[in-house]
């Protein structure tokens, strides 16, 4: 069986082209974090949704025109990666391009499943392209059900990189909760965690430090996710200071993706849209992570103060050692 639709969106076939093959583009409509090797036979992997990873190859491409890539599930469906075919088919029309998408290779149950899917995330296509405010955050892609280490942290990541997507050159001196760092400094002290945890796990990790802030965090935390989600949590990793279990370098990450979201939107005066569901997880991995030993070497301040009504968000800045209402 086959998914078939055509949509219209209000842009031409080279930017339409863009929006389904480039990261940044990707990001906007479809995925929370995109690896795309963008020649024939090179390979992609979208996290969709947390825990939720597209995977496959290129057959053919034909820029502003057509491409073709196979298209499967690193887990669920019973679709392994390059088990179906994606064909996107751009026509120029008089107000802008004609997108029709095809997805053949299914069975019944997957041809309900991937049209649902496909019909939500086309969707979102026409009003990226359609809307001054673009698609939005992606409701599917707010609370992971189940939620583990993983799925919390891609949730996470999808958090913060719209924040980072607002940042601008003028906000780089602007101060943030941390007392040590402003927007910049938090921006080098992020990258270098993402980098130093990826480099640990094995992961040959590029850091784009010419790159907008967005592309850059989007960048180190696709390798260092799509390598510890290779590993799993089992054991210990060697962090280079010291050998750290993994359940515990997991629970930084949240962390560095989640609180720092939280510091990022603070400083810039944005709103931070995200789920209790991750909030409560991340809480959780907080004060498994954090001990008094870890505050003492100065990593984190003591715990502030919190009111009986604060929320799960409320809780874990406090416990971070931010004021609440700084």
């Amino acid at each position: 069986m086959s998914f078939d639709k055509t949509i219209h969106l209000p842009v031409d076939a080279d930017e339409a082209f863009a929006l389904i093959t480039e990261p940044e583009r990707l990001r906007r409509w479809q995925t929370i974090a995109a690896r795309v090797d963008l020649r024939i036979g090179g390979e992609y992997r979208w996290t969709i949704t947390p825990g939720h990873h597209a995977a496959g190859t290129f057959q053919e491409i034909e820029p502003g025109k057509r491409v073709v890539f196979t298209w499967g599930w690193e887990s669920g469906m019973d679709l392994a990666p390059g088990a179906s075919t994606v064909t996107i088919t751009l026509e120029p029309d008089a107000a802008g391009t004609s997108l029709r998408l095809v997805h053949e290779g299914l069975n019944e149950a997957q041809a309900s499943a991937h049209a649902e899917g496909w019909n939500h995330y086309l969707d979102r296509l026409v009003a990226e392209t359609s809307s001054d405010a673009g698609a939005g955050p992606d409701e599917w892609s707010a609370a992971p059900d189940p939620i583990d280490h993983f799925s919390s942290a891609e949730a996470s990541l999808g958090v913060l990189l719209g924040v980072l997507r607002k940042l601008t050159p003028a906000d780089r001196e602007k101060a943030t909760p941390c007392a040590d760092f402003n927007a910049h400094e938090l921006l080098e002290h992020l990258a270098g965690s993402l980098k130093n945890i990826g480099t640990a796990l094995g992961a040959d990790v590029t850091d784009h430090t010419d790159a907008s802030p967005e592309v850059r965090i989007a960048g180190l935390a696709q390798t260092t996710l799509e390598a510890f989600t290779r590993r799993g949590i089992e054991g210990t990793i060697d962090m280079g200071f010291a050998e750290l279990p993994a359940t515990m370098v997991a629970g930084i990450v949240n962390l560095e993706l989640l609180v720092h979201a939280w510091d990022f939107a603070t400083a810039t005066g944005q709103e931070l849209i995200v789920s209790d569901v991750v909030t409560g997880f991340v809480e959780d991995l907080a004060r498994q992570t954090i001990s008094e030993q870890v505050r003492t070497g100065g990593s984190f301040a003591a715990a502030q103060p919190t009111a009986e009504t604060a929320d799960s968000l409320e809780r874990l800045i406090a416990f971070t050692g931010r004021s609440v209402n700084a």
